[in-house]
């Protein structure tokens, strides 16, 4: 099933990839954070179970259709979504035969 365009996923990176750019430009800033310290740590775990539910999902999927998902963590840690994107571009791509 072929739901995800390369177009998209290219618009998605772009996207991704600028607004990293302009977060990493700003820099920290002089005042405090509004945010208290306990909002922080449950935005943190909820992240953190959402990435291991995520490559959870992607070793499932990567059982499903015979690939090897284990060669996908280092990136996988580091940058998620984009990752994520190009993995399921990649289980999509169609097989030759």
């Amino acid at each position: 099933m072929f739901v995800w365009s390369k177009k998209l996923v290219a618009a998605l990176l772009s996207a991704f990839v600028l607004l990293l750019g302009i977060f990493l430009l700003q820099g920290p800033s002089e005042s405090t954070s509004g945010l208290k310290i306990h909002t922080t740590q449950w935005i943190i775990l909820n992240y953190a179970c959402l990435l291991v539910w995520l490559f959870v999902w992607m070793i499932d999927q990567g059982r499903v259709r015979g690939k090897n998902v284990w060669l996908w963590l280092v990136p996988f840690i580091l940058a998620p979504l984009p990752t994520l994107m190009i993995f399921v571009l990649f289980l999509q791509r169609r097989l030759s035969s």
